[in-house]
């Protein structure tokens, strides 16, 4: 009996270990449970998926150029997720965890090269995103699986581009890689998990309806394929990729061509030191000849969004604040400075996906009181800002900008090389030590350099200034658009959101090294009768779009044309027009000639006619726009021109040769040579080719 009770003991007392045992380890596995992160595919976009916040998973392999991208740092929903991803930084091509947030579509999304991915520039689009590494926010719980619209799509026409739209009825869709954590373990989530899986939409075809009321976005499906024997270039704005010899000179149909993906301007490598970002709707034909580009978008308000705890992204741009720490500006005065800076760092959003703002003091020598990453908010930088103290001494700008130009954009500092480099200088009065130089080299590294003058010196007072137009001779342009004068310090604050729009305004902050140049461009123009007379306005508009670009004088760019058939007409030489009105009111003259095309006979006429007279000091730029295959050969004067320093780009219409364009094109050809299926798109290369010209322009020894 004693056996029997001591038996039943030990097994209770066993049943209760094993049982306590079995507790503790399921309560490790509920703290051990982690979020399932669902895989999605390298072609997936980020309007395809319903869901307004997500974490999901890319597989490796999504660095291809066939997974498109749309902008820099905010993407068009358009947009492949996985190759926005490594676009931005986030992850590599081996894959990984991302975090998307969509948030409100906007106009300009910027391409560049950043990652080993080239993303491209769109004038608008309905839905953004944007992609930040794969943590959970907090308060924040994410879906294990995401929803999906139909991916059956019809074409509608916006604007100048087909895209393709979606209909049909909503598809959720579920990507199983490993079991689905039980309702025990799973925090629940704001978001919808879908409960249905349905086949795959390319199998099933959707109800021919809108789509209902409840979907929260529609997305573009993939691009229609380009019809076999075309050139691959005609769907997009320049030549991005070679076409083989056998395509090259076949003829495009006269009608019927489907494009493919909206049609989006080639962008720079993000790391250019003079990046341009342009919205190319500024150069769409019926514009006004004689419109400078520096007048109306000041009014502009920028667009909020949804999104912007990581920074206003419509505004992502480096920037350095040269404050005024000399003794000539008081202590009252350097504080109304410092609330100054604190009231610009909030008005302007500072974040990582958004401008970042560094700020060095000058007196007798400048100093650094903090670089570009330094402060990643508005609230911490204007706390630092507050706690700043004045270092004295001289008023030494020209050393200050030096001291910048030299040091403070580095990537060690926090540079990053797809945001411009600007620098905003406050002057209490006038310097004390020359700024040309220093400005010019500057502005040479590709800084945009900005002005505030406060209580400038009276007339009387301008004979004791070092340099009394020394704004003028720092700042890019003369328009007013790079410098502001504050007639008080008690008045400061109000040019605290015009300035805001200034730096911000990436669309202007264009060619810095180049925007006091000396360069002589020569338009080289088709006037055959394949041209037609409306179209021949549409080239010179877009002659005009590009002129306008430049500060033209005697001293600074000057513009010649020559137009040619079978023979060849100077509009007018380098030394006819002086300023920039009376170049546009040239341009404008130009009447149609009409009749055949004489490409290399052109080429030489205008290496004769127009490089020739060239002053020495002078770079030699022809910009050549043709419709059609030449009926002479073009290599030849292409390489005698090229031989005499002649920089030239080839711009092809319609009917162009490709091999032609490359030939007649500078090497790299690539980058000297654009395509166009149709005139009224030409507006779309003016950005690359200034751009083009702007950062070439210290790589090539002045003839």
């Amino acid at each position: 009996l004693l056996t029997m009770k001591a038996t039943v003991i030990a097994t209770f007392f066993g049943v209760l270990l094993i049982c306590t045992y079995a507790a503790k380890e399921a309560t490790k596995k509920v703290k051990k449970a982690k979020l399932y992160v669902p895989q999605i595919d390298c072609d997936v976009k980020a309007g395809k998926i319903i869901n307004p916040e997500f974490i999901a998973k890319c597989p490796p392999g999504c660095q291809d150029v066939k997974y498109r991208v749309y902008g820099t740092d905010i993407y068009a929903s358009f947009s492949s997720v996985c190759n926005a991803a490594i676009h931005s930084g986030i992850i590599d091509n081996t894959g990984g965890k991302i975090l998307v947030q969509k948030v409100a579509g906007h106009s300009g999304y910027r391409g560049s090269f950043s990652n080993g991915v080239r993303s491209l520039s769109l004038p608008r689009w309905r839905e953004s995103f944007l992609v930040s590494e794969g943590k959970p926010r907090k308060g924040v719980t994410y879906p294990s699986t995401l929803e999906y619209s139909s991916s059956k799509s019809t074409a509608v026409k916006s604007g100048n581009d087909h895209v393709n739209v979606p209909t049909g009825d909503t598809v959720r869709k579920e990507y199983l890689t490993s079991p689905v954590p039980t309702p025990a373990t799973q925090i629940a989530t704001t978001t919808p998990t879908p409960t249905t899986t349905t086949t795959d939409p390319s199998t099933t075809m959707p109800k021919p309806t809108t789509m209902p009321a409840t979907t929260r976005t529609t997305t573009v499906a993939a691009a229609a394929k380009t019809r076999p024997g075309l050139h691959r270039v005609r769907a997009i704005a320049f030549r991005g990729t070679s076409t083989s010899s056998a395509n090259r000179n076949i003829l495009r149909p006269d009608t019927g061509i489907q494009r493919q993906e909206p049609v989006a301007a080639f962008q720079r490598a993000a790391g250019s030191p003079a990046h341009l970002a342009m919205e190319t709707d500024l150069w769409r034909p019926g514009l006004s000849f004689f419109d400078t580009g520096f007048s109306s978008k000041e009014e502009l308000n920028p667009k909020p969004l949804e999104f912007i705890s990581q920074g206003n992204p419509n505004c992502k741009v480096d920037l350095s604040f040269l404050m005024d720490g000399s003794w000539s500006i008081g202590k009252r005065r350097f504080q109304l400075q410092k609330q100054f800076l604190g009231n610009m760092a909030q008005a302007l959003g500072i974040g990582s996906a958004g401008p970042l703002m560094g700020i060095v003091q000058y007196g007798d020598d400048p100093s650094t009181e903090f670089n570009l990453k330094t402060y990643v908010n508005s609230k911490d930088l204007r706390n630092a800002i507050e706690k700043i103290p004045q270092k004295g001494g001289l008023s030494n700008v020209g050393k200050a900008l030096s001291f910048v130009n030299k040091n403070f954009f580095s990537d060690a500092n926090g540079n990053r090389g797809g945001a411009p480099n600007v620098v905003v200088v406050i002057v209490d009065g006038w310097p004390t030590d020359r700024v040309e130089e220093a400005s010019r080299l500057a502005r040479e590294s590709g800084i945009n350099i900005f002005f505030v003058t406060i209580e400038a010196a009276a007339e009387s007072e301008k004979q004791n200034v070092i340099e009394p137009n020394f704004v003028d001779k720092a700042v890019c342009r003369t328009n007013g658009f790079y410098s502001i004068n504050v007639p008080s310090w008690f008045s400061l604050h109000k040019v605290v959101q015009p300035l805001v729009k200034r730096v911000c305004d990436t669309d202007r902050l264009v060619c810095s090294k180049t925007c006091l140049n000396s360069a002589d461009i020569g338009f080289v123009i088709d006037g055959s009768s394949s041209v037609g007379t409306g179209n021949f306005r549409t080239v010179l508009q877009f002659v005009a779009n590009i002129s306008k670009e430049f500060e033209i004088s005697d001293t600074d760019t000057r513009i010649g044309a020559v137009q040619y058939t079978y023979e060849q007409r100077l509009e007018f030489s380098f030394d006819k027009y002086s300023t920039k009105q009376d170049v546009l009111s040239a341009i404008k003259r130009i009447s149609y000639w009409s009749g055949g095309t004489s490409t290399g006979a052109a080429i030489s006429y205008a290496s004769e006619q127009l490089f020739s007279k060239s002053k020495p000091n002078k770079r030699k730029i022809m910009i050549l726009v043709t419709d059609g295959r030449s009926y002479d050969d073009v290599r030849v004067p292409a390489m005698a021109a090229h031989q005499n320093g002649v920089i030239a780009y080839s711009i092809g219409v319609a009917w162009a040769a490709q091999d032609e364009l490359e030939s007649i094109a500078t090497d790299p050809d690539k980058e000297h040579s654009f395509f166009v299926d149709e005139f009224d798109n030409l507006y779309r290369v003016v950005s690359q080719l200034i751009q083009n010209i702007c950062t070439e322009f210290n790589s090539q020894p002045r003839n």
